[in-house]
């Protein structure tokens, strides 16, 4: 599928919804099902659980969050696909929404089948390195990376990870080459750094802040445009001299494609509303990121502009997952 094919394809999602004509006058009707492709405790579980708790209390229906780890998140993305389009199951999505469908072949879905309805956040993805080497510094590491390509190696949560795709847009970015080390999950590769086998590793915020704290790994950047909240003191790359430069994990709801405009419209009301509330920013901010509200429109192109994005990085680098 072309660019311009599923730049339409995404839009008419919005379309398919808007010409519903269906008003949300008694939505919702029974319990909100919160679908989240990953496990519990989680920064995606952590935010969608914040979210819910607002939602219970602002639409007065139960709002259950339902862990749908495996497959990439592919198998809570079909879960979402094959849910009837009332606005009482979503997703809360991240970035394999996009890129999974150029990452897996055959794509294991379509975009067209999904519609955004609200962005919640983002978490910076973050590259750090044991608090004893050499490499500690960001300038160190690209120094480093520039004389000998590849003298580096770097662990990641897997092949086609949000943090590895992160990496490979920053190399291009720097003009560098890493060694890419591929774990199952992130808690492995963080050991490996602590133990020396390693020398890098490129998880979410929230997953390192307890290492960080004990002393054992520094963060040597954060791959985004804004310091992180919980590492206020650590540089980012677009500081380190690539102005613009982000590779950020970010969240948002999306549901079925075929949702009623007037649902969709509510549930990104509440969704802005639950992100102005004081206790949803400070739960965002324990995860490591910052909130970002926006209009659906806004986020039906950020999708787009991610699955772009991915599909360009993921045929260059030939990026194939395990």
């Amino acid at each position: 599928m072309t660019h311009l094919t599923r730049r339409h394809a995404l839009l008419s999602a919005l379309a398919l919804a808007a010409g519903t004509g269906v008003r949300a006058q008694g939505f919702p009707t029974k319990p909100i099902h919160i679908i989240v492709g990953y496990s519990p405790g989680g920064a995606v579980d952590i935010i969608a659980r914040a979210i819910g708790q607002h939602l219970q209390m602002s639409l007065g229906q139960p709002v259950i969050v339902e862990n749908k780890p495996g497959g990439g998140t592919n198998i809570a993305t079909k879960a979402l696909i094959d849910s009837p389009p009332d606005g009482h199951t979503v997703m809360l999505a991240a970035n394999a929404l996009a890129a999974n469908v150029s990452l897996f072949q055959p794509a294991p879905y379509e975009l067209e089948r999904i519609v955004p309805i609200a962005l919640v956040g983002r978490v910076p993805v973050v590259l750090v390195a044991n608090a004893q080497s050499s490499v500690d510094s960001i300038k160190a590491l690209i120094a480093q990376s520039k004389v000998k390509p590849e003298s580096i190696d770097y662990g990641t949560p897997g092949n086609g990870s949000t943090p590895h795709l992160a990496v490979e847009l920053f190399e291009r970015a720097a003009g560098i080459r890493l060694t890419h080390v591929p774990y199952k999950g992130g808690s492995a590769a963080m050991n490996d750094v602590i133990a020396g086998h390693i020398q890098t590793v490129a998880v979410n915020a929230l997953e390192v802040l307890p290492h960080v704290k004990a002393g054992k790994l520094r963060v040597l950047a954060v791959l985004s445009e804004k310091r992180s909240p919980i590492f206020p003191d650590a540089p980012t790359i677009a500081e380190s001299g690539f102005a613009g430069f982000e590779a950020s994990v970010w969240y948002g709801l999306v549901g079925p494609a075929g949702t009623p405009a007037a649902v969709v419209a509510r549930l990104h009301q509440e969704v802005q509303r639950a992100l102005a509330a004081p206790a949803v920013r400070e739960r965002l901010a324990s995860a490591g990121g910052d909130v970002a509200p926006g209009s659906t429109a806004m986020f039906a192109d950020l999708v787009r502009r991610e699955q772009q994005r991915y599909e360009k990085l993921i045929r260059d680098a030939n990026i194939k997952v395990d």
